[in-house]
């Protein structure tokens, strides 16, 4: 039979590390914890399996569940000494989710169940406290009546400011039992004029919506945002965990807090973190109330590190600290809470870190020896690294300093003030940097976060919501400017005498915590140090090489300083919209004549071997290959009547001319029409030119220094065989030429880009005239799906959040149709030459995910863009480790 339930703690422990996938993460690791000898309150795990049959059978549960849940909340009864109801010693129950991953703030948790009219009695006398009775209650409701009842949280807040202000008091802990009294019965009837029946007093009751609500959360919209964002399968569910409560609330003795065994912005080796005296962990992350250093080294004149206040409590953290980094082997995310001076642990999880933590984190851990180098591999995701390969504030540059927060999130940002999670995402899709300010984040502005260059809070400390969100996505933050005054009505922030409203431009650096008016110049980043050592140590594993698309010498230079193997992809038509060239460009186009279009192709010539020269000068004999012209000539036109009549009288045509030229050269759908090899076919003087253009550059750069590029001269949108071997032989002939001209020869290629479904399912005919394949994914993405990468994103969101498409096929590759034709293609071209080179150009090249695959179908490379290289190199070597082989402790 089925096992719905696993217990932890009081020395019964069914669960352990390794069985995340059923307990979730929250829920196996307090089993791990419990089992090792550390500090964990008694509870129970509902298995993920339960989710998962929740959802498939119209939100009911299994019917032994009901008997699982009573048996095992009767362990923690008999471990405790407490009854679940009991109006004299009762015993309390937190409920809170747990995901196989991480996902902060994503999903909903439950403080406090149990409590009623009568029951908070019962605590109030057993603790001899009144107001931590009354106070644990008044939380209780608040939780509840949001979580499970769907009650407006601000309705509750209302009610205690309202209080406070009565009193006189600016802190919830200036409030007495009597206070949290009349709180509570203020929320009981917010909750019954909301639903219109009275709080539940039924503890069991209470339970099972709680447990509801927690499985009912995994498909909030802000869950499935977090979820379409990271990648991760809405079937894999959550789990349940319920414990008994231990509580921080309870007085001067007591607090709560959330910790990481080394900093999680920086990576550096120091205990970090934040706790709250006489609170509960929601205060603590919601940002609440202000938090307190943990230790006396990172605290502020006035603040009061727990290591002072509780001594013995941060002395056992401490050991608490090593046991844990030992055992997990990696840097944990604790949270904790201290009753009566004694610790207890409710959670530890591989902590979320920075790309500049998770890289020193990985890099000190090896030479530590607590992990090997290619373990230290595969700890940095890949896609990470962006946040170390963008610009951060140029320290010389000028700015005027608005004011400081807490620096959350490193990294520098600039852009528009915003004040809404969805005018964040409204804006930022049609292209705007934009900073999202909030007093404080919450879950829902999940998708407002992600869409926002920065983030920047009034409220919240470094463990905040927006300080753990912002740290996970790469998004710099700057939390808890209290300096700051945020007025939503007025759309409008302020802060020393400045006012900032909604579209005026500030800088964030989330490394120091300033805000600056306007913007602020930035400069690249120095890859170096633990970078340089973890690609070095990637590099030794990995067997894909890495290229870049570039076309520009800043490109090139870029892309060799992050250390690419060449170039994979050079657009020349990008070299044709120079406008030292467009001219002659629309004279070629114009020419209804050979004649004339060789003439103006002629003025292009010394152009275009510049820009081959410059590249293959920075590339210094690594494999350049060069796309000749791909996109319909069209493209290359004016457009408006003002244009069109400018460019024409420049040309000394008539504007009637060129508008009859546009017209003949017009397609219904240009990206299906007469483009790439067609050009080629049609006007074979176009790539004559080029391919000149590329031999005499190739010798001219082989004779300077010495070292001779080997050209792949690339072939687009080629279908059939005939029409490779139609372009080869120009390209051939114009070789024999330029070498017979100069006396000398050099090493070439010609290959073609197989971006068409037909050319994978005929690979084997093409590629007895192909030198390489370099598989254009973005075009065969578009003509395997039938979908324009310029028109789908109005809709493809929508196929993702539906569960129609796991992901956007332009930016991952899709395995089952797209992955499917290149396997087809890479095992026909091989069937052929078996030392076909296969490589990739398309932007999948970047993607981590689709590394992965190019490493499964047998590529020699991939490209992408310069700033993905890194990021390209490291997924790389992810994927040589994973396809086994190689020892990952080693």
């Amino acid at each position: 039979m089925t096992q719905w339930v696993y217990s932890f703690g009081a020395g019964h422990n069914e669960g352990s590390a390794d069985m995340r996938n059923l307990l979730g993460g929250k829920g196996a690791n307090l089993a791990e914890m419990a089992s090792i000898g550390l500090p964990v309150p008694p509870g129970f795990t509902i298995t993920t399996e339960v989710c998962t049959y929740f959802y498939d059978h119209g939100k009911q549960y299994p019917a032994e569940l009901n008997g699982a849940v009573k048996a095992a909340l009767g362990r923690i009864e008999a471990a405790v000494g407490l009854k679940f109801g009991d109006t004299d010693k009762p015993l309390l129950v937190s409920v809170r989710s747990g995901a196989r991953v991480s996902m902060p703030g994503m999903m909903d948790t439950v403080l406090n169940l149990g409590l009623n009219d009568q029951t908070v009695e019962g605590l109030a006398k057993a603790s001899g406290d009144a107001r931590f009775a009354w106070d644990s209650y008044r939380r209780f409701i608040q939780m509840y009546g949001s979580v499970v009842l769907d009650v407006d949280h601000h309705r509750f807040e209302e009610i205690i400011e309202d209080v406070k202000l009565d009193r006189g008091v600016a802190e919830d802990t200036a409030l007495t039992a009597e206070d949290w009294r009349e709180v509570a019965s203020g929320f009981k009837t917010v909750v019954a004029d909301a639903t219109g029946a009275p709080f539940p007093q039924d503890p069991e009751a209470q339970l099972w919506g709680a447990i509801g609500a927690v499985f009912g959360s995994w498909m909030n919209a802000r869950a499935n945002t977090y979820r379409r964002l990271n990648d991760i399968p809405a079937s894999w569910g959550t789990a349940v965990n319920v414990q008994a409560m231990v509580f921080g609330n309870m007085g001067d003795d007591c607090a709560t807090g959330v910790c990481f065994t080394r900093d999680p912005s920086t990576g550096d080796d120091v205990f970090y973190g934040e706790y709250l005296i006489n609170a509960q962990g929601e205060d603590v992350v919601a940002g609440i109330r202000t938090p307190q250093p943990m230790s006396k080294e990172r605290a502020k004149p006035g603040e009061k590190p727990m290591e002072e206040v509780m001594p013995a409590a941060y002395q056992e953290l401490v050991r608490v600290r090593s046991v844990l980094e030992k055992h997990y082997k990696d840097m944990q995310d604790i949270e904790f809470t201290v009753q009566q001076n004694k610790l207890y642990m409710l959670q530890t999880r591989n902590g979320k870190r920075t790309a500049a933590a998770s890289l020193k984190i990985a890099v000190d851990m090896c030479r530590e020896g607590l992990i090997g180098e290619t373990e230290a591999v595969t700890r940095v995701a890949p896609g990470s690294l962006d946040q170390l390969l963008h610009p951060t504030l140029d320290p010389k540059a000028p700015r005027k300093l608005l004011s400081k927060g807490l620096p959350a999130s490193p990294g520098a940002a600039c852009g528009v003030v915003v004040f809404s999670s969805d005018e964040a995402e409204m804006r930022a899709q049609k292209g705007e940097s934009v900073i999202l300010v909030r007093i404080e984040t919450s879950p829902e502005d999940i998708h407002g976060m992600h869409a926002a260059r920065g983030i920047l809070t009034t409220r919240g400390g470094m463990t905040s919501h927006a300080a753990v969100v912002a740290r996970g996505m790469g998004r710099p933050c700057v939390a808890g400017a209290g300096g700051i005054a945020v007025d939503y009505a007025a759309q409008a922030l302020s802060a020393g005498g400045q006012i900032i409203r909604a579209g005026d431009t500030i800088t964030l650096d989330g490394a120091t915590g300033e805000v600056f008016i306007g913007s602020v110049a930035m400069i690249e980043p120095q890859l170096s140090g633990d970078f340089a050592t973890l690609m070095e140590w990637a590099d030794k594993v990995r067997r894909m090489k890495v290229r870049a698309n570039a076309e520009t010498p800043l490109d090139a230079d870029t892309a060799r300083k992050f250390g690419a193997e060449g170039i994979g992809l050079c657009r020349t038509e990008h070299m044709f919209f120079d406008p030292a060239r467009i001219g002659a460009v629309r004279q070629m186009i114009m020419s209804e004549h050979e004649e004339g279009r060789r003439g103006a192709l002629a003025k292009l010539l010394p152009f275009q071997r510049s820009d081959f020269t410059e590249l293959f000068r920075i590339m210094a004999g690594l494999p350049v290959t060069i796309r000749l012209l791909d996109p319909p000539l069209h493209e290359f036109l004016p457009h408006t009547e003002e244009e069109i009549a400018e460019v024409a009288n420049g040309l000394g045509v008539d504007a009637s001319a060129m508008q009859r030229r546009a017209a003949e050269l017009s397609e219904a759908n240009p990206m299906l029409g007469h483009r790439g090899c067609r050009l080629g076919i049609s006007f074979p003087e176009i790539y004559e030119m080029q391919a000149r253009a590329i031999f005499e550059a190739a010798i001219a750069v082989a004779k300077e220094t010495g070292k001779a590029p080997v050209p792949e001269i690339m072939i687009p949108l080629v279908m059939t065989k005939r029409e490779l071997d139609i372009t080869r032989a120009q390209v051939d002939g114009i070789a024999a030429k330029v070498f017979a001209e100069t006396g000398t020869t050099i090493e070439y290629m010609v290959g073609t880009m197989i971006e068409l479904p037909r050319a994978c399912l005929i690979a084997d005919s093409i590629a007895e005239s192909a030198d390489f394949f370099s598989f254009g994914t973005n075009d065969l993405t578009q003509t395997t799906f039938g979908l324009s990468r310029d028109d789908a994103g109005k809709f493809l969101p929508t196929y993702v959040e539906k569960n129609i498409l796991p992901k956007d096929p332009f930016v991952s590759i899709d395995p089952d149709g797209v992955g499917a034709l290149m396997s087809i293609g890479a095992q026909k071209g091989r069937s052929v030459k078996n030392d076909l080179k296969l490589g990739i150009c398309g932007e999948h090249g970047g993607d981590p995910s689709s590394v992965q695959f190019c490493e499964t179908v047998g590529l020699d490379y991939v490209s992408c863009s310069p700033y993905r290289v890194p990021v390209a190199r490291l997924a790389a070597a992810q994927a040589a480790l994973q396809s086994g082989g190689i020892d990952r402790t080693a």
